[in-house]
């Protein structure tokens, strides 16, 4: 098991920043990739961005050049720097961990951070 908490919502005026952070613990050493997923109102939930053990880095087209993931293995937390954000980012971030197991891929989620992007 993996137990994920997000921080840094809130809400923000167009064109300016925010940085989300994720702190696993738990079963921590297996995990291969963390991302961060969000859900619009009316949408279905989509990957912003994810990042493997290795480092490699994953973006949606929507992000790309706007957002930065990263991640600090000391502190086991991922990061997703936003900046020029748009109304169209306002959504429900969810942090995400994949372990592979022997009986397939095992998810993790966070409980979720507001991300309001308004004037």
């Amino acid at each position: 098991q993996v137990q994920l908490v997000e921080s840094g919502g809130g809400l923000v005026q167009p064109g300016g920043s925010l940085r989300l952070s994720c702190a696993a613990s738990g079963s921590i050493f297996s995990i291969s990739v963390m991302g961060w997923y969000r859900r619009a109102p009316g949408k279905q939930r989509e990957l912003v961005a994810a990042i493997t053990s290795g480092g490699t880095t994953n973006y949606s087209d929507s992000v790309k050049g706007r957002f930065t993931i990263s991640r600090d293995n000391a502190k086991n937390t991922v990061y997703l720097q936003m900046n020029s954000l748009k109304p169209e980012d306002t959504a429900v971030y969810y942090c995400n961990a994949r372990r592979p197991t022997p009986w397939g891929l095992d998810d993790s989620w966070g409980q979720g951070t507001q991300v309001t992007v308004s004037s």
